[in-house]
């Protein structure tokens, strides 16, 4: 069977007047498709190597990242840098995200676009600019962010209904709008990253320049964030603050490009794993997360007495299961070990 031919009538009276044959359609020339851009690198964030780490298993596995640090501690400037260690979109997925920005009015011109989109919406945007909305019920951030990153800093300071809004499309990876004139469905499959400081002045950890109503403070604040919200973060880690001799020394360590390469080979392990589909290790849930990445026996006790220990949630230890998996595959390993669960437990600190 050939090709089917495509024709793209820019209104109705255009296609009306090509089956009354007084004007035919003619195929529609391919649009442009962007370069992927470049991307700020991680070689340029001095310091914190942990936290380098967690992003490089948030991107391999699509795990959602909560970091909690002092001003200045450069958490936003790794969030920026996540985008840049994820893989370039596919066909499929650079389908998806243009039709949604095309929905959204957003500026394009009818451009694919192979970067991921990382959307960074302030801390008063409101509901119908989160979840989508409006007159004509159009997408919000959550799905201008689908497929790629959404980042929220100064988390606390959002709308206490803004924020637990996010909990059904963090599960579900969609959203649906609903309005008198409109009831649409969106995509929404974004990996949430966020950060905020361990109190509101931000130096709880510093007896010199923390507020008098410390500790008290920090547990108010970590107070605003809703338990089931902070438990769909599968990583939640500490940012410590940098010092100036970090500050003055040379970039070193790993640059974006390389923490890509594991990144990519991660996501194809899954994808082999999965026969194709498009599921990575955050999605999994079920009977194949349990065929996955059931750990060895060492593990599994290990994750028993973590769990037990720290209470995790069913959805927490099913978490702790998914990092597991992913920190398997960065590692090139067919089975999930102890070494993995400890580490995927280490990332499920508390706050407050």
């Amino acid at each position: 069977m050939g090709a089917a031919e495509v024709l793209a009538p820019p209104t109705l009276i255009d296609l009306v007047n090509h089956f009354a044959g007084r004007k035919a359609l003619t195929p529609p020339e391919p649009g442009p498709v962007s370069a992927r851009r470049s991307a700020a690198d991680l070689i340029d964030v001095k310091g914190q190597e942990s936290a380098r780490r967690a992003l490089e298993v948030a991107a391999a596995g699509g795990h959602h990242i909560l970091m909690v640090g002092e001003p200045g501690s450069g958490k936003s400037m790794l969030a920026s840098r996540l985008t840049g260690i994820m893989p370039p979109l596919s066909p499929e997925e650079a389908l998806e995200v243009s039709t949604i920005y095309s929905l959204a009015a957003q500026p394009g011109d009818g451009t694919i676009f192979k970067e991921r989109p990382y959307r960074a919406p302030h801390h008063s945007a409101s509901m119908p600019a989160m979840i989508g909305g409006g007159r004509d019920a159009k997408p919000g951030e959550i799905s201008l962010a689908h497929r790629g990153v959404l980042f929220l800093d100064e988390l606390p300071e959002f709308s206490r209904p803004v924020l637990e809004s996010l909990r059904q499309p963090v599960e579900t990876g969609e959203v649906v709008v609903s309005r008198a004139t409109a009831h649409v469905k969106y995509p929404a499959r974004f990996l949430l990253a966020a950060a905020m400081n361990p109190c509101r002045c931000g130096y709880l950890g510093d007896a010199s320049r923390a507020c008098s109503r410390a500790p008290k403070c920090g547990a108010d604040y970590a107070a605003r964030l809703s338990g089931p919200l902070i438990d769909r973060f599968d990583i939640r880690i500490e940012v410590p603050p940098v010092t100036p001799d970090m500050l003055s020394l040379p970039p070193h360590g790993e640059n974006s490009a390389k923490i890509s390469h594991r990144v990519v080979e991660a996501r194809a392990a899954q994808a082999d794993r999965m026969n194709g589909a498009r599921l990575i290790n955050g999605e999994l849930e079920g009977e194949v997360l349990d065929r996955v990445a059931t750990p060895d026996a060492p593990g599994q006790e290990v994750l028993r007495a973590a769990a037990e220990k720290l209470r995790f949630t069913a959805r927490g230890y099913h978490r702790v299961l998914r990092l597991a998996r992913t920190l398997a595959d960065l590692e090139g390993s067919d089975a999930v070990r102890k070494v993995h669960v400890a580490e995927a437990v280490g990332y499920r600190r508390a706050l407050g």
